[in-house]
């Protein structure tokens, strides 16, 4: 798939159109365009449909579900982490704070090197800001910087005995 430049890109040579006419079209600067045909700057599919209405065009953007490739450790540490969040709450947190504190200065002392100490520092903001929503979107994210997250998680230890025993026998079945 053509990514957002491309197709700005392949747009305007289809209708012979010039950055600086597309910026006078669109009232977009004509730097920021040089930018999004370069990649320097991302475009959102959004900015990318009001781009190519001014040349005449729409942007469709087709959507389908996939599934993601993981490694049998990544999908271990996922379905384990999916498991957990869904019994984290405000008030669980809440509880298991002191339990996670622990475990994030205990990895804080053992691991080195990037990006595992960048993602220390965000679990800990995570769990400092008691921000639930934030916190399950990096237990259940099949992003490579969710599973990144989970290579250093500090929830080890909180899923009862019976849930991650079940959970891995989901995950045998499975493989």
């Amino acid at each position: 798939m053509s990514s957002r430049g491309e197709i700005l890109r392949e747009v305007m040579l289809e209708t012979g159109t010039t950055q600086s006419t597309l910026s006078r079209t669109s009232g977009v600067h004509q730097p920021s365009i040089s930018q999004f045909l370069s990649g320097k700057v991302d475009l959102s599919d959004d900015q990318l449909d009001r781009l190519l209405s001014c040349m005449g065009w729409r942007l469709e953007v087709v959507r389908r579900p996939i599934t993601p490739e993981l490694t049998r450790s990544e999908r271990r540490s996922w379905m384990l982490h999916r498991r957990l969040s869904g019994d984290l709450t405000p008030t669980t947190l809440r509880e298991w704070k002191p339990r996670i504190e622990r475990r994030l200065d205990h990895l804080r002392r053992n691991v080195s090197g990037q990006p595992h100490e960048r993602n220390l520092k965000r679990w800990t903001s995570l769990v400092d800001n008691e921000d639930v929503r934030g916190l399950q979107r990096v237990m259940t994210g099949l992003d490579r910087d969710s599973i990144e997250m989970r290579e250093v998680s500090p929830m080890g230890g909180l899923l009862s005995e019976s849930d991650r025993i079940e959970v891995l026998g989901e995950l045998a079945d499975a493989g």
